[in-house]
C-alpha cells in the first residue's frame, strides 16, 4: 500500500475533502545544485493535490490523516499506459515489415505507417481499461488512519 500524509481542509456529511503537498524527490539531493532535473524542482513551485474521498474514519476540520491507494492496482494501471501502445507498435510495425519482404515494396512507408497505427490503437485500447469504473475504483485514495 502506497501512503502519503494529507490534511482535512473540509467535512461534508460523507466525504472529506482532503490536501496533500506533492513532493520532488530532487529538493533532497546533494547534486541539486549541478543536476537538470533539480533545477526544474527548484523552478517549479510546490503543488498541492486536493481530492474528496469517503469518510469512513469520522475525521474532523484540521486533522492529519495518512492516505493509501493499492501499490498493485497502480502498477497495473502504470503497465496498461506504458505498455499497451509499445506492444501495438511493436506488433504492427513487424506485421508492416513482414508485408515489405513479402511483396518486396521498395519503401517502409507500409511498416510507419502501421507502426503509427499499432500505437494508436494501443493507446485506445489502454484508454478503454482506464476509463473502467472499478479500475477508477481502485485507484481513488483511500483514508487508512488518523495521523
Amino acid at each position: 500500500m502506497m501512503e502519503e500524509k494529507a490534511v482535512v481542509i473540509a467535512v461534508n456529511e460523507h466525504h472529506v475533502t482532503v490536501q496533500s503537498q506533492v513532493k520532488s524527490s530532487c529538493s533532497s539531493c546533494h547534486q541539486v545544485d549541478s543536476c537538470g532535473s533539480g533545477q526544474v524542482a527548484k523552478a517549479i513551485p510546490q503543488r498541492k493535490l486536493t481530492a474528496e474521498i469517503a469518510n469512513n474514519l469520522n475525521v474532523k476540520l484540521g486533522e492529519e490523516v495518512i492516505l493509501g491507494i493499492s501499490e498493485d492496482k497502480l502498477l497495473m494501471s502504470a503497465w496498461q499506459v506504458y505498455f499497451f501502445p509499445l506492444i501495438g507498435l511493436f506488433l504492427f510495425a513487424g506485421i508492416g515489415q513482414l508485408l515489405t519482404m513479402n511483396y518486396q515494396l521498395s519503401h517502409e512507408i507500409l511498416t510507419i505507417m502501421l507502426a503509427f497505427l499499432g500505437g494508436f490503437l494501443g493507446f485506445k485500447t489502454a484508454s478503454h481499461f482506464q476509463k473502467n469504473l472499478t479500475q477508477q475504483a481502485n485507484l481513488m485514495p483511500k483514508l487508512i488512519r488518523k495521523s
